[in-house]
């Protein structure tokens, strides 16, 4: 593609720069893209949307937005329903990069392009007999969105998606390709398995696969108080997948287990809301309680007993294949809040949160009001383990010290509106949470007062040495925004604000629902189209020309030996700056 034809080319600045880069890589760019969440809880609108289809498009892409000074968003299905994905900058959308790569039977492991979605890789899989180890509820995202946010399923046998990468090729942020693992470049392979997508763009991942097979699962309905009397029995080791959808105001809950099996496939008997009647029934009466939210615990009543039985050891069950069986509707659009607990804290959790939905304060001992608060359900409830699992990455959500527990708190948006619970329910949730060390979830719509200071406190050293990568990959803030800056980032007055990073301008509430998001992109830090190569450093305003960013970028990628021959086994220590502790930990990459 020539650069003197691209639709682009009236944009003065890129014009100039798309000039100076290679004509033969093309650089397949739109200007009319409006991103929103899955859930529509957020809408925001990037500068360029970006849809390469090579590594060389995307280093292309990274080389131009270090020279025009932009922030880069790497962008799936969106399925979180935060901010965490919005920008007015850059958006690369990695869905046209998506190949299988290459297929170790032996080993039973797939290497893919990150784009890859988890429902295609599956597929793609099963042409060799092999399936991903586990799921969380859905499988639209790309396996590197998921792996991003620390995404897990339900399992004592297994922990978060990516526990099975072996290896991972990410381009940083001086364009350079690099491959990690747990010997080589070990603190960037520990930083990227729950990358957040501040390091830079994730192009290739090498996953640990298993024999596919079919899954007989069983769910039935029970009393809470038998929950709670197997909780340390055989609840979560009954079968190999386990997962509870907890129903306050009833006080019972469907308990959902399923174990490997090679009998034939069974289908599922139709279920209440999985056909049109139930699901948009549910859906009215949703959007009724907005209005009169006193009506919740009967809708609970009501739908769940159509859905899964109104007498208490009611079962369903099905064969299916486990990369669809382990699957599960989210319905509607959404609100979650889902926090990790460790395991052996959950029947005191639980039984708290239950009181105080119900107005119990006294067994609640919660800080905020339960009167007048009505909330959707269920909650539902997850477990993982990753004990003795080597490495961890440094955002993990799980505990290494026992078993993790998963409590999501969702709240539906009937046709887009925001329920009228959400602020004071989430306090209250997250407080309890706060009380046990819990640790958010990454993706989810946790509050403002999840910062840098709260997350030290359950992180500890692991949240700086994540830090430490990060400033030393992307030492600009390419790949950072507001919600890295609210959450993970040391305050201003302690951590400068960073020479691309960009900043949240306004949001405000759409009239079709959800919130329109408008960023402030890097320019703003350098004053405009005059000046577009001066920026204020954390030294101070420097002035230097997109050649030097160049050569920059060069140095650096010398210095740290980002080469494709970079010799694998060779491990020397490097002193990571003292910038947040005074702690000292290995550097993210080798030298030879």
């Amino acid at each position: 593609m020539a650069t003197s034809t691209h639709p682009l080319a009236s944009s003065s600045r890129l014009a100039i720069e798309l000039e100076k880069v290679d004509p033969e890589v093309p650089f397949r760019a739109s200007q009319s893209y409006i991103h929103h969440t899955w859930a529509r809880t957020f809408h925001s609108r990037p500068e360029l949307y970006l849809r390469p289809q090579t590594l060389p498009e995307i280093q292309k892409i990274v080389t131009l937005a270090r020279r025009m000074r932009k922030r880069l968003v790497t962008v799936g299905c969106g399925h979180s329903p935060s901010d965490l994905t919005c920008t007015s900058a850059w958006m690369i959308n990695l869905d046209d990069f998506a190949n299988v790569l290459n297929v170790d039977k032996e080993k039973k492991s797939l290497t893919v392009q990150a784009g890859i979605r988890l429902k295609d890789l599956n597929a793609a899989a099963a042409e060799y007999g092999l399936t991903l180890p586990n799921l969380g509820s859905i499988n639209v995202q790309s396996i590197a969105g998921a792996i991003a946010t620390a995404t897990h399923g339900s399992s004592l046998s297994h922990g978060l998606l990516s526990d099975n990468i072996k290896s991972i090729r990410i381009v940083l942020a001086n364009g350079q390709a690099v491959r990690c693992s747990a010997s080589q470049n070990p603190d960037l392979f520990r930083a990227a398995l729950v990358s957040l997508g501040a390091l830079g763009i994730i192009v290739e991942l090498e996953y640990q696969m298993v024999e596919a097979s079919n899954i007989e699962w069983v769910q039935s309905i029970v009393p809470i108080s038998e929950v709670f009397d197997r909780w340390n029995k055989d609840l979560w080791t009954q079968k190999e997948f386990v997962r509870v959808w907890w129903l306050p105001y009833t006080q019972r809950a469907i308990v959902w287990r399923a174990d490997k099996t090679d009998k034939p496939e069974k289908p599922a008997a139709d279920s209440f809301y999985g056909g049109a009647v139930g699901y948009h029934t549910y859906h009215v009466l949703l959007w009724i309680s907005q209005y009169i939210p006193r009506i919740l615990p009967a809708v609970e009543w009501f739908v769940f007993g159509m859905q899964y039985g109104f007498r208490n050891q009611t079962s369903r069950t099905a064969i299916e294949p486990q990369r669809t069986g382990l699957l599960m509707n989210c319905l509607y659009s959404q609100f979650v809040n889902e926090w990790s607990i460790p395991l052996s804290r959950g029947p005191e959790a639980l039984n708290r949160l239950t009181a105080w939905v119900n107005g119990d304060e006294r067994t609640a001992d919660l800080p905020f009001s339960p009167k007048g608060i009505w909330v959707h359900s269920p909650i539902e409830v997850r477990v993982a383990n990753t004990t003795g699992k080597d490495p961890r990455p440094f955002l993990d959500t799980s505990f290494p010290e026992e078993p993790t527990l998963y409590l999501n708190a969702t709240l539906y948006r009937p046709y887009n509106q925001d329920p009228p619970c959400r602020e004071r329910y989430y306090e209250a949730f997250e407080h309890l949470m706060k009380e046990y060390s819990g640790r958010p979830h990454w993706a989810k719509n946790f509050s403002s007062s999840i910062n840098h200071e709260y997350l030290s406190s359950v992180y500890g050293e692991n949240l700086d040495r994540y830090l430490g990568v990060r400033d030393e990959v992307d030492p600009e803030g390419m790949f950072t925004g507001s919600w890295h800056r609210r959450t993970i980032l040391p305050p201003k007055s302690f951590f400068p604000i960073l020479p691309l990073e960009e900043k949240e301008v306004v949001t405000r509430e759409r009239k079709s629902g959800g919130v329109d998001w408008v960023g402030e992109q890097a320019r703003w830090w350098d004053g405009g189209d005059g000046g577009v190569f001066e920026k204020t450093g954390r030294e101070g305003p420097r002035s230097e020309s997109e050649e030097s960013f160049d050569l920059m970028a060069g140095a650096e990628a010398e210095a740290s030996v980002l080469l494709e021959s970079l010799k694998e086994g060779k491990e020397e220590e490097m002193e990571v700056e003292k910038r947040y502790r005074g702690m000292e930990g290995e550097g993210v990459f080798e030298k030879m």
